[in-house]
Order: structure tokens, then sequence, then C-alpha cells
């Protein structure tokens, strides 16, 4: 799906951050939108924070508008009406914000201090500091009816005070939509930064955080960072201290799916207050890929392990997804704890599962690896392998 476009600047000498508009809107709405449309004139634009237009306009023409412009965009199909784009003096329109989508994510920080083996968004040391602003704006511009939004990086807590600030920006602006940050937990070794985190009393936040292994030496490894472990342990008790609900994520690959039943176990007798444990399939991109023969693991292969330290956990009252994983590939016992997890811009299927009868129920693939590695036991579900005729309903329904 596409979120970006590129066109030709004219007055976008900084960036500008609008919420999209596909027809006209009243003068005091107008320092918060930008206009989308055709034959775009200085009274047409008078007061708005800026426009875009697939036209292409004459140099001069341009020049007399009276806010920034993107012009000879090839496309702007992407865009609705309540989307919040951000553009750049280059002529770079970037998507923030999708109104009609539940897959909305406020990226903090390209910064981290942990190097995951299979990290998605490889870390950039760069000076990100002028993004708080831009991040205040996004909050200001989201719309007050939005469901949930996303908090990740890099590693937001790499912000400190201006995470808080984030947080506390996104309780008063947005109080209907809950948070979900995504974080390695380290920093909240330090007590102070989550009492000062609960402090906010947002009314609806979840940190998510990952646990790779019940040992220290395999968890470290795979976060490439010595003395993680103890951090993220202790990180987690401190939230708990301050009624901080989180998440725990388990990653699975080669190097965490042959302890997933330990990892199961020390959860529930060390972290018993998680909400909630996600057991996710791996993204194959980033630093997946020149690390894929020591991280891939079919699926399928370890589809035992999975439904043990899934039933296991269950069992004894924890809540627990699967994410990231083709149903033909789990046993038929975990489908109804999988999730459609992957954010819809980068979910696609293979052209066999065009045909498969439980694909809406289904989690499908990354978009960045549907061409690099799945498993060999990708195929289409038919509705005579279902006890009765409405089990496939029943499961979309779940």
């Amino acid at each position: 799906m596409k979120l970006h476009a590129y066109g030709t600047p004219a007055h976008a000498t900084t960036t500008v951050l609008g919420r999209i508009s596909t027809s006209p809107v009243t003068a005091s709405e107008r320092p918060d939108t930008i206009l989308v449309g055709s034959l775009l004139g200085p009274q047409t634009l008078q007061g708005y924070a800026g426009a875009l237009t697939t036209q292409i306009l004459d140099r001069v023409a341009a020049s007399t508008l009276p806010c920034p412009v993107i012009f000879a965009i090839p496309s702007l199909d992407h865009l609705a009406d309540g989307d919040v784009v951000a553009i750049t003096p280059q002529g770079y329109v970037r998507t923030l914000y999708r109104r009609q989508s539940p897959h909305n994510t406020l990226f903090a920080t390209d910064r981290c201090n942990s190097y995951c083996l299979m990290c998605s968004q490889p870390p950039k040391n760069i000076d990100d500091a002028g993004r708080i602003a831009e991040h205040l704006r996004l909050i200001d511009l989201i719309h007050q009816d939005t469901t949930e939004l996303g908090i990740t990086g890099g590693e937001p807590t790499l912000l400190k005070d201006d995470l808080l600030r984030i947080i506390a920006h996104a309780k008063d602006r947005l109080p209907r939509t809950s948070l979900h940050l995504l974080s390695n937990g380290r920093l909240f070794y330090y007590a102070r930064f989550a009492q000062r985190l609960s402090a906010i009393q947002h009314h609806n936040l979840m940190i998510g955080i990952p646990l790779y292994s019940d040992l220290d030496t395999v968890h470290d490894y795979v976060v490439q960072a010595k003395g993680s472990y103890e951090e993220t342990i202790v990180g987690l008790h401190n939230l708990a201290r301050y009624d901080v609900p989180v998440e725990l994520r388990v990653v699975l690959h080669q190097l965490t799916v042959p302890r997933l039943a330990k990892i199961a176990e020390f959860i529930y007798r060390n972290l018993p207050f998680a909400r909630h444990v996600a057991l996710m399939g791996l993204e194959m991109t980033g630093f997946t890929l020149p690390n894929k023969e020591l991280l891939w693991a079919d699926p399928w292969d370890y589809q035992t392990a999975l439904e043990e330290a899934t039933t296991y956990l269950i069992e004894r009252g924890m809540h627990v997804s699967i994410y990231n994983h083709q149903l033909c590939t789990i046993p038929r016992s975990m489908w109804p704890y999988a999730r459609k997890s992957i954010s819809d811009w980068k979910n696609e299927y293979l052209p066999v599962c065009s045909t498969c009868t439980v694909r809406d129920a289904c989690g499908g693939f990354f978009t960045s690896g549907i061409t690099r590695r799945y498993s060999k036991h990708i195929n289409s579900i038919t509705a005579d392998q279902f006890a009765t005729p409405t089990d496939a309903k029943g499961l979309a329904a779940t």
C-alpha cells in the first residue's frame, strides 16, 4: 500500500503538517488543513496550511500561491479526508496518519540502545530532537475517535522526558485513544522513570516489551547487548510496581523456539502481572536478512512447541495471542488465539491464498518478506476440511 508521494515544491521552506481535505473548509479549520484538489489559486488557498495537487503548475503561477504547495504529484489516490501528512521542502509527502486505518503509529526515534539480531527497523544514531514538535503536532491533528495509536522506533524511551511529554499530550488531546508503546524496557530499570510514567495516569496505556529467553545469556545474545536481560526484568517489575500495564513479546526463531516451554513457565512464575503475551512470527526484513540462516524456523516445524506454550499459559489464566502466523501452519486448536496482527499497509497474501476459506481470519504475510522466505507448508484451506459448514464462518467471528 502506498503511503508516501513526491512532487514539485513551491513555498515549502519548512516541513508542514496538516489534515487532508478534498473539499474547502471553514476559515477556522484552514490552519490545520492541507487541501487536495485542482484549479488552485491565491484566493482558493488563502489561510490553508498547504495544498497538494496532481496538476503541473507554471512556476510563476505557483510563486503567487499563499501557502506551501506540492504539485505535479503522480497520484494522490492513497489519501482520504482526515488523513494527516507532512510536506517537506524537498517535495516529499509523508503519510503520518490514516483516518480509516486501525494501524496508526507514531515513529518516535531512529535511535536504539539494543541491536537485536532480527530488528525490522535497524537503528540510526542521529539527532532527532527536532522530531518532538512534529510528534506533538501530529497528536493535535489525529481524529479524537481514533481507537488506538502505536508509539515505536528505534527505542522510544531514549526520548526520556520528551516521551513523557508525548504521552501526557496524547492523554489530553486523545481522551478516547489507547496507546501501545513498543519498548525494550531497559530504561525502566530506573524506577523513577517508571514512576513518572505512571504518574501521567494515561487512561489506556500498554507497553509491549520483548523477552527472548528465560536465560540471560540467550536474551542478551539476541539483543546484542550485555546486561539487557537484567535491565529488562527489573524494568518489567518496576512497571508492575507502579501499575503500568505490560505486554510481553516473544519473537519465534531458531534461538528462542528451543526454550519456548521454559519461557512460558518463566513468564507465569516470574511475570504473572503481564496483561498479554504475544508469540510472534519472524519478519524477513532489516537485520533478519543477513542473519536469516541463524534465525529462520518454519512455523510448521515448531507448531507443537507453540501449542504447548500457548496452552500452558492459557490454562493458567494468562491472555495469549499468536501474531504474524498463517493459519495453515499452526495447529487447528491454536486458531482462536491467532490474530491479524500485521498492519494493513504491509500485509499481503500469496496467490494460493485466494481460494482459502479462512483467508479473512488469517494473519497473512509481511510485504517485506513475501518474496524472501516463508513456510513450505502454505496451502489453501477448503470448506470440506471443517467439521461443519459453519466452522469457517465461526472462526472469522472469533
